[in-house]
């Protein structure tokens, strides 16, 4: 698989995996002031950079010259982050959005990870409900009032389960066959 960088140059980013990989485990990372390789095994391992001494008088050619291709990497890497960070926060702004649910709305509930329901999973309902929202859990979170047929679940649901519940008029689909009511 090829792509092309912001230089119009064709790479073959299989190739430069592990250089990402490195790169990523090497560079200091805003949530933990650290580095992921000091984190995880207590160390940073010794780059190239690090072997390069820097109080010779003479430094060889082809040191000197990876050096600086390495710090321009550095460079173009420590530029491109921002920007790749505030593109993934625009993404993300655009399709998530705080829950608007109040207090004694009607919603509905995934049955994803309902595993004990009847009957087959391919013609089961893919949501549950209307149940009553009582209030929000943190960002991510919604308890809602369980009915009686799932006591037995926990009322906190992720807000991603969860979806707003509509009532259809009477008259807008006569042919639809109403629910039988559970004995």
């Amino acid at each position: 698989m090829e792509y092309k960088d912001h230089e119009g140059y064709t790479h073959d980013w299989v190739t430069l995996l592990p250089t990402v990989q490195l790169a990523y485990n090497t560079g200091q990372h805003s949530t933990t002031g650290k580095t992921p390789a000091l984190v995880e095994k207590g160390w940073n391992p010794l780059l190239p950079v690090d072997h390069l001494k820097k109080n010779l008088l003479t430094i060889h050619p082809t040191a000197k010259d990876f050096h600086d291709m390495w710090r321009r990497a550095c460079d173009t890497a420590a530029r491109c982050i921002p920007e790749a960070r505030e593109c993934n926060k625009q993404r993300w702004d655009k399709t998530h959005m705080e829950p608007d649910f109040k207090k004694r709305d009607q919603v509905l509930v995934s049955t994803l990870n309902f595993k004990n329901l009847k009957g087959p999973k391919k013609i089961r309902d893919s949501f549950e409900g209307p149940l009553t929202f009582i209030k929000l859990i943190g960002k991510n979170a919604v308890e809602v009032n369980i009915i009686e047929e799932f006591s037995r679940k926990h009322p906190v649901f992720p807000v991603s389960l969860v979806k707003p519940y509509f009532q259809v008029e009477e008259g807008k689909f006569p042919s639809r066959r109403k629910n039988p009511t559970p004995p």
